[in-house]
C-alpha cells in the first residue's frame, strides 16, 4: 500500500507542477534613457497569416517601401505594395525608438481593435510575440482586458534598444528578436553575423540559456549618415546587406555587401524630385569620376547629404586615394517571396542598374568586421549594456519543462519505499 500510495502521490504533484510551470515569464531586454532623442530600429515580425505588403505596413504604421527595401525585397515589381506574404514569413520591420518613461520603446504603433480581438490575441498572434497582453492592458490604461470595443484603438508598445547606434564602436542597428522555441543563442549569433559573446553582452546574460518568447537585441552590422540635425532623415542608418528609401521615395541607400560606407542614389520609384545634381559640377547624386596620378587616385564624388526643407542636399567631394577603388558592390536583391523557405535564401533578382550620369565608374571599398574579444557576461569596454527583463507570459510546450523538478520529485517521494 506504502508503494501505491507513494506513487500516487507522485503522479499528482507531477501534474500539478506541470500545469504550475505550463505559464512562465519570458524576458526582454530593456535600455534605460533619460533623453528625448530616437534613432533607427527594427523588430523581427513573423507573419500569423497570408498578408499584403500594405496591411503590415498598417500593422506598424510604417512605409510599405520601407518593409520592402529593408529586406532586400526588389520594388521595381509591378503593384509590390499589394503583394501577398506568406503566413509565417520572417521580415525585419523598421521602427522608429524612442526614450519613453525612462527606457526605450516604441510607441508610434497602433492597432484598430476586430471583433473577436482579445489582447492575448492581439499580443500573441497579430504581433508575434513582440508585445504582452499585460503592456497592451498597461499601455491603454485599460481596466477590464475582458471588454474591448470594436473599432477601439490601441497603443502598441514595441520593444526596441539604440545603444548608441554603435556596437564594439561599430555603426549597429539593433533587431527585437523574439526567440523561437528551437532557437539557439548560438544559431541565432550564426544567422545575423555576430558571436555569441556579443549577444550575451548586449542582452546581459549570465548563461546562453533561452527560452521561446524571450526577447533578445540583436546587433546588426550598418552603415551610418553624417547627416545634418535639421535634415528630415537625421541619424539614418542602413543595415549591411539591406536598403532604405528616403526624401519622399527619391533616393535609396544601400549598405554593403563587404562595406560600411552608405552609398546614396536616385531611387527607381523617383518621379517628382527636387535636383539631384551636385553644384558647380556635371556629377548627379551617386555619380564618381577618378583620374590616375602619380600621387595616387583623385576621387570626385556626389554624395547624398540628408532631406532639408523638402530639397535633396547633394554634396561634391575630392580627395585623393593611394589607388582607384572599385566598383559599388550592391546588396542581392529578391523577388517579393510567395512562400516560406525554411533554411534557405530567395534567389536574388539583378542589382540595380547604376547612374547614366556623368562618370562611369562607382567606388566600393571592402572593411573588415572584428569581433568582439570580451569574456561572456561582461560589456566590452565603450559597448553597450543591456537589462533583463521580465516581459510577456507566454504556455510553453512540454519541452519547455523543467526535467530537474521532475527527477527531484521523483527520487524524493519513491525512495521511502525502497528502505
Amino acid at each position: 500500500m506504502r508503494n501505491g500510495s507513494t506513487l500516487s502521490g507522485f503522479f499528482c504533484l507531477f501534474f500539478l507542477v506541470l500545469g504550475y510551470v505550463g505559464v512562465v515569464r519570458s524576458k526582454s531586454t530593456i535600455e534605460p534613457c533619460s533623453n528625448s532623442d530616437s534613432c533607427n530600429a527594427m523588430v523581427g515580425y513573423t507573419l500569423y497569416t497570408d498578408l499584403k505588403v500594405s496591411e503590415v505596413a498598417t500593422l506598424f504604421q510604417v512605409d510599405p517601401i520601407a518593409i520592402l527595401t529593408a529586406n532586400a525585397i526588389d520594388i521595381s515589381y509591378p503593384d509590390v505594395e499589394n503583394h501577398i506574404l506568406p503566413s509565417q514569413l520572417f521580415m525585419k520591420i523598421p521602427i522608429s525608438c524612442s526614450c519613453v518613461d525612462g527606457i526605450r520603446k516604441s510607441v508610434a504603433t497602433r492597432y484598430k481593435t476586430r471583433p473577436s480581438d482579445t489582447l492575448s490575441s492581439i499580443a500573441d498572434s497579430i504581433y508575434a510575440g513582440l508585445v504582452s497582453a499585460d503592456q497592451l492592458r498597461e499601455a491603454n490604461s485599460i481596466s477590464d482586458p475582458s471588454v474591448l470595443d470594436v473599432g477601439q484603438s490601441l497603443v502598441v508598445p514595441l520593444p526596441c534598444t539604440c545603444f548608441n547606434g554603435t556596437d564594439n564602436l561599430l555603426p549597429a542597428i539593433y533587431l527585437s528578436y523574439v526567440v523561437k522555441i528551437d532557437d539557439t543563442l548560438t544559431g541565432i549569433a550564426a544567422r545575423y553575423s555576430t558571436t555569441i559573446t556579443d549577444l550575451m553582452n548586449v542582452n546581459a546574460m549570465g548563461s546562453p540559456a533561452i527560452k521561446a518568447g524571450d526577447i533578445l537585441a540583436v546587433p546588426l552590422p550598418a552603415c551610418a549618415s553624417s547627416f545634418p540635425k535639421y535634415a528630415s532623415d537625421y541619424g539614418l542608418a542602413v543595415p549591411n546587406g539591406s536598403y532604405a528609401i528616403s526624401a519622399s521615395h527619391c533616393v535609396q541607400c544601400s549598405c554593403g555587401p563587404g562595406s560600411l560606407n552608405l552609398y546614396c542614389m536616385p531611387a527607381s520609384l523617383a518621379v517628382s524630385c527636387s535636383s539631384m545634381q551636385c553644384r558647380n559640377s556635371d556629377l548627379m547624386l551617386g555619380n564618381v569620376t577618378m583620374q590616375k596620378s602619380s600621387a595616387g587616385c583623385n576621387v570626385t564624388s556626389c554624395s547624398y547629404g540628408g532631406f532639408v526643407n523638402g530639397t535633396i542636399v547633394a554634396t561634391l567631394t575630392t580627395s585623393l586615394q593611394p589607388r582607384c577603388p572599385g566598383e559599388q558592390q550592391f546588396p542581392p536583391l529578391i523577388a517579393p517571396p510567395t512562400t516560406v523557405i525554411r533554411d534557405s535564401y530567395f534567389a536574388p533578382s539583378p542589382a540595380p542598374a547604376q547612374s547614366d550620369g556623368a562618370g562611369t565608374t562607382v567606388p566600393g571599398t571592402t572593411s573588415v568586421v572584428p569581433s568582439t574579444g570580451s569574456l561572456p557576461g561582461f560589456a566590452p569596454a565603450n559597448g553597450p549594456t543591456g537589462s533583463a527583463s521580465d516581459a510577456s507570459s507566454l504556455v510553453n510546450t512540454l519541452a519547455s519543462f523543467p526535467v530537474v523538478i521532475a527527477l527531484y520529485l521523483f527520487f524524493k517521494l519513491m525512495a521511502p519505499s525502497f528502505l
